[in-house]
């Protein structure tokens, strides 16, 4: 057990993106759901779905048994960011939109950006799928956790956000492509996904709808 949480901390670039990821999304979930003032039951409940959801889809495309069930770790950690969640909304005012929820957010983005692009080219997929899965691992938790909170998933407004994960899995792709260590590919996912992200943050990025564009009617 102790020889396994040292991989997870400090091993591999996918075991390193992939706790920072838990951690982090699991706090963004669970401080959702504290703001609308759900039990604790129901805070672990979405903080684990943000955390694992987009995981656990990304291994089902790849045809291999979701990581939450093969390691007590994973769910360790996902706990350990509840946790946090909590610890946070009792010495913050707002902990779901505070800035180091914010930056949580952020790099849990780029975090899982990058752990379901390395997943996504050790199976062999094409770019597309490379891509395609880097996005769904990292923002498919978010729209589990939107569901069970009773919106729309947030990645289907204007908001910037799954672009960000987009540009990043075409950044590992591309870095891949031109020959660079795996290591320094994951790094450039990551770099590339949380600064989009930060910078859409800080200055109000969106992507048009029909209507902004003057298509139709509002």
């Amino acid at each position: 057990m102790g020889q396994s949480l040292l991989k997870v901390l400090f091993g591999d670039p996918f075991a390193v993106m992939n706790t920072i990821g838990l951690l982090a999304f699991a706090l963004v979930g669970s401080s959702k759901a504290i703001r609308e003032e759900f039990d604790l039951l129901g805070i672990t409940i979405v903080g684990l779905a943000m955390a694992f959801a987009g995981g656990a889809t990304r291994d089902i495309l790849v045809t291999r048994v979701p990581l939450a069930l093969q390691s007590p770790i994973e769910i360790s950690l996902g706990l350990l960011g509840v946790g946090l969640a909590i610890t946070l909304s009792i010495v913050l005012t707002s902990p779901d939109t505070h800035p180091i929820t914010l930056l949580a957010d952020a790099i849990g983005l780029a975090a899982f950006t990058t752990t379901g692009a390395i997943v996504a080219t050790e199976a062999g997929v094409s770019a597309f799928g490379v891509v395609t899965i880097a996005t769904i691992n990292a923002v498919g938790g978010g729209a589990v956790a939107d569901i069970l909170l009773d919106r729309s998933p947030f990645i289907l407004f204007d908001d910037f956000y799954a672009s960000c994960a987009v540009l990043g899995g075409c950044a590992y792709f591309l870095a891949t492509v031109v020959g660079v260590s795996g290591g320094t590919a994951a790094g450039l996912c990551a770099v590339v996904t949380v600064l989009t992200r930060l910078a859409a943050v800080t200055y109000g990025w969106t992507l048009p709808t029909v209507q902004g564009l003057g298509l139709v009617e509002r």
